[in-house]
Formats: structure tokens, sequence, C-alpha cells
């Protein structure tokens, strides 16, 4: 018994399927150049501002804000940890 004509074009798209080139994902993208400087950076000024505000009694870095030196402070290490989860 002859072949359907439906049957050869499933067997002709199959093969057809198969010859194709699969591409590889892209590799992954690096990370600018200015992303570690600037993560390393807003963790050392937070750092360093933290540490100004208790070696001062909390009068500095900004005086007349109090606690809110403390905020400032940790706001930059989130700027730093905020960028060092786009890191590559």
């Amino acid at each position: 018994m002859p072949k359907s004509k439906l049957r050869k074009k499933v067997v002709a798209q199959r093969a057809h399927k198969q010859d194709e080139v699969v591409h590889a994902p892209h590799e992954p993208k690096e990370s600018p150049r200015w992303l570690a400087p600037t993560m390393v950076a807003g963790f050392l000024i937070g750092l360093f501002w933290i540490v100004t505000f208790y070696v001062t009694q909390t009068s500095y870095p900004v005086p007349g804000i109090g606690a809110w030196n403390m905020v400032i402070g940790f706001g930059f290490i989130g700027v730093g940890f905020g960028l060092a989860t786009r890191w590559r």
C-alpha cells in the first residue's frame, strides 16, 4: 500500500528541523568597568561614615542631624550591596 502524502510531509519537516543549526546562548555579559570600584567605594564610604559617627561621639560627619548619620552610612553600604548583585 502506498504511503500518504501527509506522512511524507511530516517526515520531511522532521528532517528539516534536524538540519537546523541550534545556536548556543550568548556568553554572559561582563560587568561595566565602573561597577566594581563604585561598589567598593560605597562599602568604604558607608563604613567610614559610621565609624566617624561613633568615634566623634555622634557629633560628626554631619552635625545637627544626630542618628540620621547612621541611616546615611547604611545607605552607602546598601548601594554597595545593590551594585554587588549586578556584578558578573
